[in-house]
């Protein structure tokens, strides 16, 4: 990655990093050139990426394989880069159609009429603040004759997060673009899976909305009805992503799929536990440990937490079924996670991903890590498809 930074601006270069390993090799110069160029009207000659790349002692569907995943990776960071005044719920649920149906996904979206008909309370409680109405996405890959089994990815689309009426602070809410993180790496991982034809059954529920503060917006104190039935206490409308991906399990869960997976920018308090290239895995047990130990793996860095069940309490209403947060600081991340678990069936094997620091880089470039965002967890994702691809 850094190799491919340097050498910017350069017609062709031939890598020998590739015989010692394809993957690390194609995945590292791809993404280390990486460069978001959409919003700018001139470019440095120095600053375009290599023109080409030749790599040696590799076998050619090794380097495919590779040059896919970066591919992949890569229409994340793209996805979590582009500014939010253009990727709006609109504009990005039909950028993800428009990616699916050229990979030959079956897709189906949800404008805002079919979401207030259909009962998905949390996307659309969080979405009537905006003048950008919300969506849901959903595109599948049908795995192949050979499909056994049916993964459910599920992914947070805030395309913007201004915190609602519980107003965020203006310090670094420009990096709230990246609010959306988890859905760009659902909808690039289901896209790769049918590139790769992963012989597995993946179905993508995508939720869309803009949190924004209006004489439209939800408050805190206001009760939602989400997708299902369970009713909502929103004591603090900045967390809203739980909101709408409450409704997307729910809906994914009617699939019957084998297993759930789901990533979002979920908490803060992921941050101050595990920094910024740590992501928190919580769910059952089992899938969590799997889910944690692909991400490591893959060099995504994640790590297994827990959800007690004397948490549960903290999140008892006054007026509703739950409450969206508690009354205390504490265990933020594990309060979500707790919240999220509510709306899993029981017996479902389920994991959330929370990539609120690994899915966007504040600092400077390293390795093959650009700044903006990073395209986590696409190579978690694949990771654990392929697993369940090989073993179930």
């Amino acid at each position: 990655g850094a190799a491919a930074r340097t050498l910017a601006g350069t017609g062709s270069v031939l890598s020998t990093l590739s015989a010692l390993d394809a993957e690390a090799a194609v995945v590292g110069a791809v993404l280390g050139g990486h460069r978001f160029d959409r919003h700018r009207t001139s470019t440095d000659a120095a600053a375009v990426p290599v023109g080409s790349w030749s790599f040696t002692g590799a076998d050619d569907a090794a380097v495919r394989r590779a040059t896919l995943v970066a591919e992949a990776v890569a229409t994340a960071r793209d996805l979590v880069n582009t500014a939010p005044n253009v990727l709006v719920p609109e504009t990005f649920a039909a950028h993800a159609v428009a990616l699916g149906e050229r990979a030959g996904l079956v897709t189906e979206v949800l404008d805002d009429a079919g979401l207030r008909e259909n009962g998905y309370g949390g996307v659309t409680g969080v979405g009537k603040g905006s003048a950008n109405p919300p969506r849901l996405v959903r595109l599948t890959w049908n795995g192949g004759p050979a499909a056994s089994k049916r993964v459910a990815l599920v992914g947070k689309g805030i395309t913007f997060d201004t915190g609602g009426i519980s107003l965020k602070p203006n310090a670094g809410m420009a990096d709230m673009t990246s609010d959306m993180g988890g859905a760009a790496a659902v909808v690039a991982t289901v896209v790769l899976a049918a590139k790769l034809e992963l012989p597995v059954t993946v179905t993508a529920t995508v939720p869309m909305a803009e949190n924004m503060p209006s004489s439209t917006a939800y408050k805190p104190g206001d009760v939602l009805t989400m997708f299902g039935g369970t009713t909502v206490e929103v004591l603090n409308t900045d967390a809203e992503g739980r909101l709408i991906l409450a409704d997307a399990i729910v809906r994914a869960a009617q699939d019957d799929p084998d297993y759930l997976v789901e990533t979002s920018t979920l908490t803060g308090a992921q941050l101050v536990a595990l920094g910024m290239r740590t992501a928190g895995v919580m769910g059952s047990d089992e899938l969590r440990d799997r889910v944690a130990a692909h991400g490591t793996a893959v060099g995504e860095d994640a790590w297994a937490m827990p959800l007690p069940e004397y948490l549960r309490g903290e999140l008892d209403s006054r007026v509703a079924d739950i409450s969206n947060v508690s009354g205390q600081r504490f265990a933020g991340m594990l309060l979500a996670g707790v919240f999220l678990k509510e709306f899993v069936p029981a017996g479902l094997p389920w994991a959330h991903i929370d990539i609120a620091g690994p899915s966007f880089n504040t600092g400077g470039p390293r390795g093959y890590t650009t700044k903006g965002g990073t395209g986590v967890p696409v190579r978690t994702l694949l990771a654990f498809l392929e697993d369940v691809a090989a073993n179930g």
